[in-house]
């Protein structure tokens, strides 16, 4: 199963059954950014929205968006295996 990826960030996503939707997070990032979407193409449309409206926020104070994973551990790993061991971790 391949990851949710967009401008290099990665997203978690689960369904909850009770209000019946997907809500997903970026993963791999300090700052906590979440999204929710009905379908997948909903969910989609607001992952995209979500990290470019982090990276516009991050612009309007001044400071730096946090980097994704970049795979760099003591072997090179490819940056989705780390992202899904950061989020498991």
């Amino acid at each position: 199963m391949k990851a949710m990826k967009y401008k290099g960030y990665f997203a978690k996503v689960e369904f909850d059954a009770e209000d019946r939707i997907f809500v997903g997070h970026i993963i791999g990032i300090k700052d906590v950014v979440g999204f929710h979407g009905e379908s997948v193409e909903e969910l989609e449309q607001s992952f995209r929205e979500a990290v470019d409206n982090y990276l516009v926020a991050c612009k309007k104070l001044n400071q730096k968006p946090n980097k994704p994973y970049s795979g760099n551990l003591m072997l090179r790993i490819p940056s989705e295996i780390h992202a899904a061991v950061a989020a498991a971790a």
